[in-house]
C-alpha cells in the first residue's frame, strides 16, 4: 500500500463538519484525546508502518515550510 495524496474523503464537508459537532462540547484537553485516539484508528486502517512514517513526516511541523 502506498499513501494517496490527492482528496480522496468522500464528502468532507460532511467528515468536517462531522467531527467538529463530536468536538463541540469537549474541553481542549478532550478534543486533543479524542484526536489521539482517532488517529490510533485510522493508522490501524493503513496498518502499514513505512506508510504510517510517511504520513508522520508529511504531516510534521516542516510541512508548514513548504
Amino acid at each position: 500500500m502506498s499513501l494517496i495524496l490527492t482528496p480522496n474523503i468522500e464528502n468532507p464537508d460532511n467528515f468536517y463538519q462531522a467531527l467538529t459537532d463530536a468536538q463541540r462540547d469537549l474541553s481542549e484537553d478532550e478534543a486533543n484525546d479524542m484526536n489521539a485516539r482517532l488517529v490510533l484508528i485510522l493508522a490501524n486502517q493503513v496498518g502499514n508502518l513505512e506508510d504510517l512514517k510517511k504520513a508522520i513526516e508529511l504531516a510534521g511541523p516542516q510541512a508548514l515550510h513548504k
